[in-house]
């Protein structure tokens, strides 16, 4: 990944150059010269990744490793030189520099930087040479790099679309239906990357299944599985946290929970052949009642120790020649909906199917290449040949697809993906948390003139378009919430981490790392991203000396410690993470009990990412964070205990996202009042939580309107009965761009005046969850022909709300998919029990 390397390492070069400071003044010219020299090598730094991994190419993998620690120090030195810079507290900053305890520093590192700049213009000629190629025309430097990243996200492949299931489907559906006493065990045996989750999945979710079984359980096994984790795994799938409960008494709990309910548990990825933790397991289960149990093994003897008989086993087939082509098809070609309306291109892509074998892990793959190339038929023919001499180094076309995959990442990628090495096994990975480490690293390219928190939705999508990345729980909008990686993809991702040093988990001198309960960690200067892996459900208990050693980890930029305990107080623990000066990205989300942030945090100058979501403690922020004039994420969601947010938040421009905002009262006058919003121009995500009509002054119900930006709205009225809230959230009126609103416990019977067509011309997602709606305005059914360009409608837990099917479909022409739960009144709805659990509605053409 030197490509990726060095794009992260402009990145933050290009930054550093566009700063005021002494060290930018007195080492320019250094700095400049480096900066060519990494444009230049750029060109061709990705072939020499991929021919540095052939055995007769070692002599170009050395250099290339050698490349990479020069590219590490660099970094190191500009991170050195900026504490330098700004340890002259209370001095004139130009003098400081100036001390003579700091000459020392600064003849060492002209030095270096001088002996950096001359071993990478060698090794730039050596690479240059050894791949024939030349070096780019100077003059266009900065063009060439933008090119790089100028390929955003393309039209994204639907996950859920399967191919050639249809029977396998059935025939397990149909044993499933069947079972009667005991525990009826059914196995799917097959080897990796051939459908067996995808299968198993289909099976969970169908409508029939769920409607058959009382309670459904989803246990993902694994390698890395103890029986405990299996236990607590099954409870919280049945919503008992179990956080406190002793491991004896985890298998009666589940007796409880099941006793008397027919249940399917998945038992998904099992690897042990010693099954005597399920011998326990499944001994502890209630029977009878036609309860089943489904295992999926890449091992047959795996699946018969476990109680499956050679009647019940399913083993899926290879794709066949037609069903591998129609796979490829709807990955490659999901601009155009599966077509291939460039015929030259068919030919070659055929024939890069056939490579695939049949499995459809392979098949997405490729697909996902192609999908992000453009329809280019020498480009089609490269990827086939590359394509080809992958599968001489590896015959197993799952690993060499997903290597190719690799391979043809932009730099930018690389880095982004390099990030899932360090979650466990079939961890639900929240995406917010990968945008925000993105972010706060400077993984992605910023200087496009885009927000970064944009820039970072596209980074993800565009793993999720690559089938490098699989979407595991998303809104009824196709925004998504959580991700995972298939195992062989993790296998994939965490040779690469650990062959170009990005994450080493037992190395002291690793430079990612993933918390864990069980972590043992050292003093580490070149530590840069500390972050949770907990699955969730789970919680890290992270003793004192950890504690302490990471906050001596002085060149941190991304510490997340949320889903935590500590053995240490917490406000002594934050007075330590106040000297970590580097932050860019601290998430406190989800520890307890946060009661107060204290003021020690007023050095974290960099910060970018403040999260302190769920934190139900938590009653304010400090002034402080008033002074982090680069933050762009602010986000105290969750926190039911917050008074307020401090007076003078408006002055923090460079805010992207701010949630959890809850205005101050008239009678408080340390807070922010929600007239400050006016001047947060860049904001793009807002969600309010309101609860009494002081908190909108008269003079205030027009700050939204103006914020250009703003896209996506929520208003949330949790436990509010203000009658003057109702009267005052009817003058609030949103900004006309506005793309997605979301209102939560709306306390009045009647929607808002503005919520109407014209107002939001733009709206094209909207949802309703909970609150005293009894009906629509008249001006929501619009005037003079006006109708919505709504694509999407939620309305849930709106036991009053009454509104007519025929109305809505026909002021909303573009509806796509609509949502209804737990609304008795919407009959009228093609909707199936949207009195309880209801259910979604599609339109035909966008279903197929």
């Amino acid at each position: 990944m030197v490509d990726a390397l060095v794009s992260v390492f402009l990145e933050k070069l290009l930054n550093t150059l566009t700063e005021e400071s002494h060290f930018v003044t007195k080492y320019r010219e250094q700095l400049e010269r480096l900066k060519e020299q990494l444009l230049l090598m750029q060109s061709f730094l990705k072939d020499a990744e991929r021919l540095k991994r052939k055995s007769e190419h070692e002599t170009l993998r050395r250099i290339m490793e050698y490349l990479r620690e020069l590219i590490y120090e660099a970094e190191d030195i500009l991170v050195d030189s900026q504490s330098q810079s700004n340890n002259g507290d209370g001095g004139d900053k130009f003098t400081v520099w100036l001390h003579p305890s700091k000459l020392s520093f600064q003849y060492q590192t002209g030095k270096r930087l001088g002996e950096i700049n001359d071993k990478i213009e060698g090794i730039k000629k050596n690479i240059s040479s050894f791949l024939g190629v030349p070096l780019l025309n100077p003059t266009n430097l900065m063009e060439a790099h933008n090119n790089l990243m100028s390929r955003w996200s393309s039209h994204a492949y639907d996950h859920t679309q399967v191919v050639g299931l249809e029977g396998d489907t059935e025939k397990m559906k149909d044993w499933l239906f069947e079972a009667s006493d005991g525990i009826l065990a059914i196995g799917i045996v097959g080897m990796g990357g051939l459908g067996k989750t995808t299968l198993a999945q289909k099976v969970f979710n169908d409508r029939r299944v769920e409607d058959h079984f009382e309670r459904r359980i989803w246990v993902s096994v694994s390698q890395t599985f103890t029986e405990e984790k299996i236990m607590r795994s099954i409870l919280r799938s049945l919503g008992d946290a179990c956080l406190g409960d002793d491991e004896s008494e985890l298998l009666k709990k589940i007796n409880q929970y099941l006793l008397g309910k027919r249940y399917l548990i998945v038992m998904d990825d099992v690897w042990s052949e010693d099954n005597s933790w399920w011998l326990r397991i499944s001994g502890g289960l209630p029977k009878g009642n036609g309860n089943c149990i489904i295992i999926t093994t890449r091992n047959e003897k795996v699946a018969r120790k476990m109680g499956v008989y050679e009647a019940k086993t399913h083993v899926p087939k290879f794709l066949s020649e037609e069903n591998s082509w129609l796979l490829f098809r709807k990955v490659a070609f999901a601009a155009t909906r599966g077509e291939c309306v460039y015929k030259e291109l068919e030919v070659t892509g055929k024939e890069i199917v056939k490579k695939c074998k049949g499995l459809p892990l392979a098949i997405k793959a490729v697909g996902g290449i192609m999908l992000c190339k453009p329809p280019h038929n020498h480009e089609w023919k490269r990827i086939l040949k590359h394509f080809r001499e992958e599968l001489v180094e590896n015959d197993n076309s799952v690993m060499a697809s997903l290597q190719l995959s690799y391979d043809e990442l932009p730099p930018y990628l690389k880095s982004c993906f390099l990030c899932f090495s360090l979650f466990p096994e079939d961890c639900e990975i929240a995406k917010e948390q990968l945008i925000h480490w993105w972010i706060g690293e400077y993984f992605i390219p910023l200087r496009t003139g885009r927000l970064s928190t944009e820039v970072g939705e596209d980074c993800f999508s565009e793993l999720t378009n690559r089938c490098l990345v699989e979407v595991v729980d998303k809104a009824y909008d196709n925004e998504v919430y959580t991700c995972k990686i298939h195992d062989m993809v993790r296998d994939l991702v965490i040779r690469i981490a650990k062959d170009d040093a990005f994450s080493i988990p037992l190395d002291g001198n690793s430079r990612h790392l993933g918390i864990t309960s069980d972590m043992h960690l050292t003093t580490n200067r070149k530590l840069r991203a500390l972050l949770t892996t907990a699955k969730s459900g789970e919680v890290n208990r992270i003793p004192s000396n950890v504690v302490e050693k990471f906050c001596n980890c002085q060149h941190l930029h991304i510490l997340d410690v949320s889903k935590s305990i500590f053995d240490a107080p917490l406000s002594k623990l934050l007075d330590e993470i106040g000297s970590l000066k580097h932050l860019t990205y601290l998430s406190l989300s989800n520890t307890h009990p946060l009661v107060l942030v204290p003021n020690s945090l007023e050095k974290l100058q960099k910060l970018k990412i403040f999260d302190a979501s769920y934190c139900q403690n938590l009653k304010r922020l400090p002034s402080c964070i008033l002074t982090y004039e680069q933050l762009a994420i602010l986000d105290v969601s969750n926190c039911g205990s917050l008074e307020y947010l401090p007076r003078g938040l408006g002055t923090l421009s460079n805010l992207q996202v701010l949630l959890g905002f809850k205005p101050c009262k008239l009678s408080e006058s340390r807070g922010c009042r929600i007239g400050e919003l006016r001047s947060l121009t860049r904001l793009r995500r807002l969600s309010l939580q309101l609860s009494h009509g002081d908190e909108i002054g008269d003079d205030e119900v027009t700050a939204l309107l103006n914020l250009q930006e703003l896209l996506f709205l929520t208003i949330s009225c949790f436990d509010s009965h203000d009658v003057d809230l109702v009267s005052k959230l009817d003058k609030l009126s949103p900004p006309q761009q506005l793309h997605k609103l979301s209102l939560h416990f709306y306390p009045g019977k009647i929607s808002p005046v503005w919520l109407n067509p014209s107002s939001l011309p733009m709206l094209r997602y909207l949802s309703m969850i909970s609150g005293n709606l009894e009906k629509m305005n008249e001006s929501f059914w619009g005037a003079e022909n006006t109708v919505w360009k709504i694509e999407g409608l939620k309305f849930e837990a709106l036991s009053d709300l009454n509104a007519d099917w025929s109305m809505v479909s026909q002021v909303m022409p573009s509806l796509k998919i609509l949502n209804v739960s737990w609304c008795p009144e919407l009959d009228s709805f093609p909707v199936e029990d949207a009195g309880f659990r209801g259910g979604a509605w599609k339109r035909e053409d966008e279903s197929s």
